[in-house]
Order: C-alpha cells, then sequence, then structure tokens
C-alpha cells in the first residue's frame, strides 16, 4: 500500500510527501481564506493526471523510436458548482512538436496510457467524464 502525508504549516499551507520522500506545498485560495501561495488540491488532481499520462506517452513513443522536439499535456477541468466541488468534467489535450511525428504513433500511444497504464485516469474514469484529443505541429 502507498501512503501520503500533508503536514499543516500555518494558515491553509500544508506540505505533502509521499513514499517517494518528495514535498509539495499546498495552499487553499485566498477566498478560501489560504494565502494562495501554492497549488491548490484541486489543481494538484488534475496536474497528477497531466504528468502521469504525460510519462506514460512520453515513454511509449520512445520505445516506438518517436522522436519529438516538444511535448505538453494540456488539462481543462469542469467542477461542480457546489460543495464539494468534485471534477465533473476533464478534457486532455496532448500537444506535440516534432519533425513527421506519425499520428497513428502518438494516437496509439495515448490509447495506451488511457486504457492500461495511468493510474491516476483510471482512478478518476467511473466518476468523471474524461475526454482526450491531440495536437501535432510540424517543425519541419
Amino acid at each position: 500500500m502507498k501512503t501520503a502525508k500533508a503536514r499543516w504549516v500555518e494558515g491553509l499551507q500544508f506540505v505533502a510527501t509521499a513514499e517517494s520522500n518528495h514535498a509539495i506545498v499546498l495552499d487553499g485560495s485566498a477566498k478560501a481564506g489560504g494565502a494562495d501561495a501554492a497549488i491548490h488540491p484541486g489543481e494538484l488532481l488534475l496536474t497528477g493526471l497531466a504528468g502521469c499520462t504525460g510519462i506514460d506517452v512520453i515513454s511509449i513513443l520512445k520505445k516506438m523510436k518517436v522522436e519529438i522536439r516538444e511535448f505538453e499535456v494540456r488539462v481543462r477541468g469542469e467542477a461542480a458548482e457546489e460543495h464539494p466541488m468534485y471534477w465533473k468534467k476533464i478534457n486532455v489535450t496532448y500537444w506535440v512538436k516534432g519533425r513527421d511525428v506519425p499520428e497513428d504513433k502518438l494516437r496509439r500511444a495515448i490509447e495506451l496510457s488511457q486504457e492500461k497504464y495511468c493510474s491516476v485516469g483510471a482512478s478518476l474514469k467511473n466518476n468523471v467524464v474524461i475526454t482526450f484529443d491531440h495536437q501535432i505541429e510540424s517543425d519541419g
């Protein structure tokens, strides 16, 4: 079983650590009474999804010997208006820049991340509508 903890610092600020022993600072918004000095927990979930699927896609593309120059995962979430303000819909866009990036290989890498590898996406998919798209920009 994996573990994580969040230690209160002051106000609504926490320092969270996980088994990897890396830390991240969390804070509440000014509206909620925090200092708005760090990423908010809900934003962290979106960021976690972006990182999880991004790591998958880059790893798979490298195994496919697809060379890219730039890569970005953009995640947009629509939250419920009432508490708890859970994520209702999330859109993930993969942006790739490179020369002659094969769209079929990019699409396959994204599918493998969605269907098999991304634990964050798998944890969310039964409760959130998640959509995916991609953009390829040629640099040559």
